[in-house]
């Protein structure tokens, strides 16, 4: 079934009635829900979240046929993960109006499948809007988020996970996803996505679409692609990962493992305000009665900006990378020096900050 404006309607006024705090927006300081999405090392799993989508054939063929994410992947999932920050840490507003714009771009995403596809009968038509797709993107982001916490930060408790799921589902009715659909139980929301893995075909055009995402255009960012793609195949279930083609050798899970291990130690070591995403810091500061945004989180964007462009956010004839995309809009001058010294500081020392793992 396909989500209606009226059904998002519904689902946003059902959820506006369990919000004590306006100002909070969806979750607020107190929440799991804010503890687990601050963390910038969730974005490891970032790749995992987005070829599991590409593995539901209604995902690839909606991104191929109207979306630029093959010309452009990163800059699309740049502009994706601002409506999500919006829904996790924005103000009631905010958030509200965030879900509904998300709603009309989706209104307008909506075609044939390739008469390839086998689990689907021919002449399937797909619409972004349609329910099940919808809860098939919710269940990456979220699964991917807890095993990326798990598996740098620290293990969850069986009540963590709970409250982790259930908070989640204001998340949800943002997209007018039912609540029949939803889970209240991690076992079951574990058994789901257990039994979507055996379900999923994954099409050339999620090929396709994958290996632009996980390409850099800027040559001085691949050896740190080259880390990302390993790390996102260890991450993925493997019927998914084998869909995909994405080698796993031997040297590869060595590879994983070790990084794995020094994840773990210097993520411990990073101070928190360079741990959490700048949404995060953004909403402490409104909570806290600050006017604008936060200097630091504001500065650290600019820096995720160039390494998730790949580098067309900046003049990339100053790191010798060739003259700058023609789409770009390069940042002024003046500005530039921070940003690139930040960046290189990253890739150089691998320190495990925003722009290491942001939206690969």
């Amino acid at each position: 079934m396909t989500v209606s404006r009226e059904d998002l309607e519904g689902a946003i006024a059902r959820m506006v009635a369990e919000i004590e705090d306006p100002r909070a927006g969806l979750f607020g300081p107190g929440s799991i829900a804010w503890a687990i999405d601050r963390e910038a090392i969730n974005f490891l799993c970032g790749g995992r979240a987005a070829l599991l989508q590409l593995a539901h054939p209604f995902v690839a063929q909606a991104i191929a046929d109207h979306s630029s994410v093959e010309s452009d992947p990163l800059r699309r999932f740049k502009r994706t993960f601002a409506f999500v920050y919006d829904m996790l840490f924005g103000d009631l507003d905010q958030a509200i109006a965030s879900a509904r714009r998300v709603h009309r771009i989706h209104t307008k995403i909506e075609g044939a499948l390739d008469p390839a596809v086998t689990i689907f009968p021919a002449g399937t038509r797909y619409r972004a809007n349609d329910e099940e797709s919808l809860l098939w993107v919710y269940a990456t982001l979220h699964d991917s988020s807890v095993l990326a916490y798990e598996t740098v930060v620290r293990p969850l408790d069986a009540e963590e996970r709970a409250r982790y799921l259930r908070e989640s589902h204001r998340f949800a009715l943002l997209f007018g996803i039912p609540e029949r659909l939803l889970f209240d139980r991690w076992r079951d929301f574990a058994d789901y996505n257990a039994r979507m893995w055996s379900w999923l075909e994954v099409t050339p055009t999620a090929r396709g679409i994958a290996e632009a995402l996980l390409t850099p255009r800027a040559p001085a960012l691949r050896p740190m692609f080259r880390w990302y793609r390993i790390m996102t195949a260890g991450l993925l279930p493997p019927p998914i990962r084998e869909g995909f083609g994405l080698p796993f050798t031997d040297q590869h899970r060595r590879i994983f493992q070790a990084s794995l291990r020094s994840l773990r130690l210097s993520y411990r070591l990073t101070p928190a305000r360079l741990r959490h995403v700048p949404a995060h810091a953004h909403a402490v500061r409104r909570l806290a009665g600050g006017e604008g945004p936060d200097r630091l989180a504001a500065w650290l964007e600019r820096v995720d900006g160039v390494l998730l462009t790949g580098g067309d956010d900046f003049d990339t004839r100053r790191l010798g990378l060739g003259p700058t995309h023609p789409a770009a809009t390069p940042t002024p001058p003046e500005k530039q020096d921070s940003d690139l010294a930040l960046a290189r500081l990253a890739i150089e020392r691998g320190l495990p900050v925003l722009g290491i793992c942001y939206g690969m």
